[in-house]
């Protein structure tokens, strides 16, 4: 029996894709038949993911999204290469932790910037008619629980992902006609080489409190992949404009 699951004969493009979550939706992806377009900053590191990937037929493309002017050419490259897109994630980002006090409007930019513009630009450009497959096919946006939470000193943060929320339901709502579904997940703590090390720097108090606060305990970068196979695939094919929390139940506290 064909699985509604699958992403064979799909092409998707994953940002952020040298580590963490965007690493391990490129990989289970590729698992799941997709051929898989790779981004980030280091060369390096996406060559490591692609050794990962299964299949062949897969692409990595070093690129800074934090320059907007670019990514216009960056997605030209990626469909010349590869053909119509069918499916992105963008999951590419980037964290500062700063009290009020002492933030700054470049540390403001410096985060919207990759978090939440380069995202948009994608997704613009990406779901140009002669880029975009005719027939459809789905965006999902790697948001926060801090866009629905308060945690003090992720100003900068929670703004670029409550932003990236909020632009998930207008983008499902004007791209519907083309049958394009755009959806947005906010995982919780997921234990990523970044977080790690964060958690390492803790004391044992906050270390506790931090964990405690996850009734399911802390999450795997497969939870989070998972759901964007969902979402990329036809088994959601009635699913737009959602904002969908992973997070070990933090927030239902």
């Amino acid at each position: 029996m064909n699985s509604p699951f699958s992403l064979e004969h799909k092409t998707i493009v994953v940002t952020g894709a040298s580590s963490g979550i965007g690493r391990q939706c490129a990989i289970d992806c590729s698992k799941m038949g997709a051929k898989v377009v790779v981004i980030a900053r280091n060369q390096e590191r996406l060559n490591e993911t692609l050794s990962m990937l299964d299949g062949v037929g897969h692409r990595s493309y070093s690129y800074d999204l934090s320059n907007l002017e670019g990514i216009s050419d960056l997605v030209s490259s990626v469909v010349v290469d590869c053909g119509c897109i069918d499916g992105m994630i963008c999951a590419a980002g980037i964290e500062k932790t700063l009290p009020l006090k002492l933030l700054k409007p470049s540390d403001y930019m410096g985060v919207i910037n990759v978090n939440t513009l380069s995202a948009i630009e994608m997704a613009r450009n990406v779901t140009s008619v002669k880029f975009f497959n005719e027939i459809g096919g789905s965006i999902v946006f790697i948001a926060s629980i801090a866009s629905v939470i308060a945690r003090n000193g992720t100003a900068a943060y929670t703004a670029s992902k409550g932003a990236l929320v909020s632009t998930t339901r207008v983008f499902a709502s004007e791209l519907s006609k083309r049958k394009i579904r755009v959806n947005c997940i906010s995982p919780g703590t997921v234990c990523t080489p970044m977080v790690r090390d964060f958690l390492a720097s803790l004391s044992q108090e906050e270390f506790n409190k931090r964990i405690n606060g996850f009734p399911l305990g802390l999450g795997d970068t497969k939870d989070v992949s998972m759901a964007c196979v969902y979402l990329l695939s036809d088994a959601s094919r009635w699913m737009t404009g959602q904002n969908l929390i992973i997070d070990g139940g933090y927030t239902i506290k």
